[in-house]
């Protein structure tokens, strides 16, 4: 039996099967054949699609038809803070109000979200940097909220003044007291979510908070090493190097050309490694 043709224009991402049989790319029957997969109600993928996250969010945007507009992780991952949970369903928000049952893939969270609050990127409605971090930093539990607003905060996506004046503009929001220890947690120089963790576990214990990427140079200036974190001005200071590699590998490096200079200037060289 012959393969069915398969329209260019549908090959690379979700569409909306309506849209498809308006532009008479496809009938309806064709639709119900196995060339295509069924993402969700009405939302359609060529079944060879490898569906990536943006694929994900996009089936999700067309299926909102205006409702609402991605967020949460998911719109921040979209931004380019990769804090998304592998398998979750995709986060949507939507006005209290609104008729809409969510199907398998997608989650709902009802609160207000006037127009200035969402945006289009790359054609799926999000909700923009400053209400998207506005919401981790409220929603989550505290560490994950400190850990997707630092994410945020080193990819550039706005500044921790931005997440202070969206909370000053919302007054009365639930989750408010919690933004406010997240603007006095997080740190735009954590470069991975553990080194997040790392920090918060440490200031958790009792610690003062730490240096992120904090330079070690020789005494002429010349660039030795990068620390994630670091008690520089400790009375013997302190660093701490993080790695997300198997820590067993790591030791059997040859460390000592790399701390030697080192170890002129921190007394104590902390290496971490954890899931």
């Amino acid at each position: 039996m012959p393969r069915a043709r398969v329209p260019g224009g549908l090959r690379s991402a979700p569409f909306a099967g309506r849209d498809a049989v308006a532009a008479g790319l496809l009938t309806k029957r064709q639709l119900s054949g196995d060339t295509w997969r069924r993402l969700l109600p009405g939302i359609y993928a060529w079944r060879e699609l490898k569906l990536t996250h943006h694929d994900r969010c996009l089936a999700a945007g067309l299926f909102l038809d205006g409702r609402g507009a991605v967020s949460g992780r998911n719109a921040a991952t979209l931004l380019g803070a990769d804090v998304r949970v592998l398998g979750a369903p995709v986060e949507v928000t939507l006005p209290a109000g609104t008729r809409f049952r969510a199907p398998t893939g997608i989650s709902i969270v009802r609160s207000p979200l006037p127009g200035g609050d969402t945006g289009s990127w790359a054609g799926i409605p999000i909700t923009t940097a400053g209400r998207t971090a506005f919401d981790l930093a409220r929603r989550l539990p505290l560490t994950e909220a400190v850990v997707c607003v630092d994410a945020m905060l080193a990819a550039r996506l706005l500044e921790a003044e931005d997440l202070r004046e969206s909370a000053r503009r919302r007054p009365g929001w639930t989750g408010l007291p919690q933004v406010k220890k997240v603007l006095l947690l997080c740190d735009a120089g954590a470069e991975s979510p553990q080194e997040s963790r790392l920090r918060l576990i440490l200031v958790a214990g009792g610690l003062p908070r730490p240096v992120t990427q904090y330079e070690v140079r020789t005494a002429s200036g010349l660039f030795v090493a990068r620390l994630d974190l670091a008690y520089p001005e400790h009375v013997r200071p302190l660093a701490i190097i993080h790695f997300a590699d198997d820590f067993a590998e790591i030791l059997e490096l040859d460390v000592e050309p790399f701390l030697g200079p080192m170890l002129g200037r921190f007394g104590r060289v902390l290496f971490v490694a954890f899931d």
